[in-house]
């Protein structure tokens, strides 16, 4: 009975397989998350609620995105989303350009948002490059 558990226990926590205590149920990159509104509802919603009106509890709080000033310039959420911000995890390196472009041109569309200009994967790439660089 023993080896059996300890084979069962083996296979269960094997090095690089994603838990669900993971923060994702990927290893590095994300997955196919092919729209803004994707990326927000796999990695976003859960601390800024679906309805992106953010949270506060548990000694935490988690920033509404709804009708939120900050985002009329796109060079903001960019940059909190490549670097983090206060408990906010950074996503550079595990989201693609592409995937940041999409979830900031998202949420400053959705919300109440109605910013204009959209944010290229080009925009995120040059400042992914000098967050990178700031990391080094």
């Amino acid at each position: 009975m023993r080896s059996i558990m300890i084979a069962l226990a083996a296979t269960v926590f094997a090095p690089g397989v994603a838990l669900a205590d993971s923060a994702m149920s990927v290893v590095g990159k994300t997955g196919p998350l092919q729209t803004g509104a994707a990326v927000y509802q796999h990695v976003c919603q859960g601390c800024h609620m679906p309805d992106g009106k953010g949270a506060v509890g548990a000694g935490a709080r988690f920033p509404a995105l709804a009708s939120n000033p900050r985002l009329a310039s796109p060079g903001y959420p960019v940059h909190v989303v490549l670097n983090g911000y206060g408990g906010m995890p950074w996503f550079s390196g595990m989201l693609s350009d592409r995937q940041v472009a999409d979830v900031v041109n998202y949420v400053r569309t959705h919300f109440g948002n109605h910013y204009t200009g959209s944010v290229t994967p080009e925009f995120v790439a040059a400042h992914a490059a000098h967050v990178n660089m700031e990391k080094e």
